[in-house]
């Protein structure tokens, strides 16, 4: 199945509220890897480029291969300024990057949007010798009285929902399948603050969420602003949220 135009009329909204992710994971990347400054960095699925954004702070070279045009154009704008940044129009599955070229790939946030299979074969073709993949999620607790809110108007309003991320987060098979030899697992406790407007704006940003237009829209919107009163204080909600990185070998 093609996804890459799943976030269509989305690119500005997932750059704005899209959640960043810990320093110390990007610290840790470093010392595993042991990455410098001549290190090549693919971050496959790159979006609107939060995640090279977090690793070009940190004086990496990144090269972003993402196949959506919409979301390309904005990390491109967004991140300028980096001469350490390279854009690539490619897929998880097609990078078009040279072979045994990569140091590390990085894919934060999208591995459930990829043919599994054929990214693993991409993997090999494009790292060098030892080159090992590294996959980051942000996994809200979905077991939090305000997860479950929130699932339950997905689930009543979307009907591509299929849980966060697909429902991947929870699916440790998928791992084990991937990766060649055992997997490493480190985990951060990440925490999300929010505003009504950035609650609101992560959750329309979400692929399945309802666009304007949609008869439902109203209704939706308003269910996310009264699920936001409902649990804030001070104006601002705490979402419990769990940084979470797997890496090996394929």
């Amino acid at each position: 199945m093609d996804n890459t135009h799943k976030f269509n009329g989305k690119a500005g909204i997932y750059s704005l509220y899209r959640p960043d992710y810990p320093d110390q994971l990007i610290k840790d990347i470093i010392e595993e890897f042991h990455l410098n400054k001549n290190s090549l960095i693919a971050d496959i699925g790159s979006g609107t480029g939060i995640f090279s954004k977090k690793l070009l702070k940190f004086q990496l070279q990144v090269v972003a291969v993402e196949p959506n045009e919409e979301m390309r154009d904005v990390a491109k704008s967004e991140l300028n300024e980096y001469t350490r940044f390279t854009s690539i129009n490619g897929t998880a599955e097609n990078t078009t990057l040279e072979a045994n070229s990569i140091d590390i790939i990085t894919v934060a946030q999208a591995f459930h949007w990829f043919n599994q299979g054929k990214f693993k074969k991409e993997c090999q073709r494009i790292l060098k010798p030892g080159g090992k993949v590294f996959i980051v999620f942000n996994n809200r607790d979905i077991h939090s009285d305000v997860s479950k809110e929130i699932i339950s108007i997905f689930k009543k309003y979307c009907s591509d929902f299929r849980g966060f991320s697909n429902g991947i987060e929870e699916d440790l098979d998928v791992y084990n399948n991937f990766f060649t030899t055992d997997y490493s697992y480190n985990s951060y406790d990440f925490p999300l603050l929010y505003d009504k407007s950035s609650f609101i704006g992560r959750h329309l940003s979400a692929s399945y969420a309802l666009k304007e237009g949609d008869p439902l829209y109203p209704q939706f919107l308003e269910e996310f602003s009264n699920l936001f009163d409902f649990y804030q204080k001070d104006g601002i909600l705490h979402l419990p949220n769990v940084t979470k990185s797997y890496w090996g070998s394929v």
